[in-house]
């Protein structure tokens, strides 16, 4: 009798529990969930933290175009640069009309506060994931006469030569910076860090001999690297990479084991935009992504087109903060 008894209870616990879910997905727990009628009311802009002609402004116009045919309203690409991408982030997260989003790169959606605590936003709490757009490994790089005749003899020379050896970095905090920081503890070597102001002056500091190594967006080094100009070392994804399928990875060279990184562009929006609308947009700019004419310009721009889920890209977001905020920590690392 007893044990009837706790089975109907439980039945009726779980019948409860079951209604009480259809309910909540039926029904928005509060106005900041429902879908705003009419939407979009008016043109939807697109801030970008860099100057026109930017990777990220490439890819934010690549999308415009298609999205605003999807919404059936113009989208503006507005230009906000500084501070690394952050100026515009922080003008997403503030936003309040529900016609603002922002196209970023990792570096804005991941480790900004950790670089500097005075960033004046948190990417985990106010910005609401998009799309993951598109990703790109990196490419070590050397200059031509560097030594080895491949990544094994290149990184022998290296852990040889210690501190008397330098890299290059679009400047501190940067990927391109942590990335190398990661690297130098995964393959036992030591190279001094030299921050430029971008990576053209790392390209021509490299090629003059002045520093040894950098990591490098594959599409600005390939160039110079087919001209014989620079030397290819090995790419930072788990394997080679469709941008640049002749180089091997460093994984593949048995130099490093487990050794991926990546650098990325996304769209996201403040985390007071409601639900709904960040679930449209991710639908759209995913699915816009992946058409054939859009992911041809992406990669023509250097990016292995991801399309994801807003959900997906929150995964990235938690696996890169951990990743890279684990070298920020342990190296001391501050944004200048």
């Amino acid at each position: 009798m007893t044990y009837s008894l706790h089975r109907r209870a439980a039945l009726t616990l779980a019948l409860s529990a079951a209604s009480s879910a259809a309910l909540a997905q039926k029904t928005p727990r509060n106005s900041a969930d429902a879908m705003p009628a009419n939407w979009p009311s008016k043109p939807l802009r697109i801030l970008v933290g860099f100057p026109g002609g930017s990777t990220p402004d490439l890819v934010a116009r690549t999308i415009a175009e298609p999205l605003s045919k999807a919404l059936g309203q113009p989208v503006i690409v507005d230009n906000r640069p500084g501070a690394s991408g952050n100026i515009a982030a922080d003008a997403v997260v503030k936003a309040t009309d529900l016609h603002t989003i922002g196209v970023m790169i990792n570096g804005n959606m991941t480790i900004a506060k950790l670089l500097n605590p005075a960033t004046p936003y948190d990417p985990v709490k106010d910005l609401a994931p998009i799309s993951l757009i598109g990703t790109a490994p990196l490419l070590l790089t050397a200059p031509a006469n560097a030594p080895g005749h491949n990544a094994q003899e290149f990184f022998a020379a290296a852990r040889n030569a210690g501190d008397k050896w330098s890299y290059g970095s679009p400047g501190v905090g940067t990927v391109g910076h942590i990335g190398m920081e990661l690297l130098k503890a995964r393959a036992n070597i030591n190279p001094v860090h030299v921050p430029y102001p971008g990576n053209p002056q790392v390209i021509n500091a490299m090629i003059a001999g002045q520093i040894q190594l950098s990591l490098l967006p594959p599409g600005l080094a390939a160039v110079q690297i087919r001209a014989g100009k620079l030397k290819a070392i090995g790419v930072t994804s788990a394997s080679r990479s469709s941008l640049v399928p002749e180089y091997p990875s460093l994984d593949e060279s048995g130099v490093t084991r487990g050794f991926q990184l990546e650098i990325w562009t996304a769209a996201a929006a403040p985390a007071s935009m409601p639900k709904p609308l960040v679930d449209k947009l991710s639908s759209l700019i995913s699915e816009i992504s992946r058409t054939p004419d859009v992911r041809a310009k992406l990669f023509q721009q250097g990016w292995q087109v991801a399309g994801t889920s807003s959900e997906g890209l929150a995964n990235r977001i938690k696996a890169d903060t951990a990743l890279l905020g684990g070298v920020i920590q342990s190296r001391g690392i501050k944004a200048e």
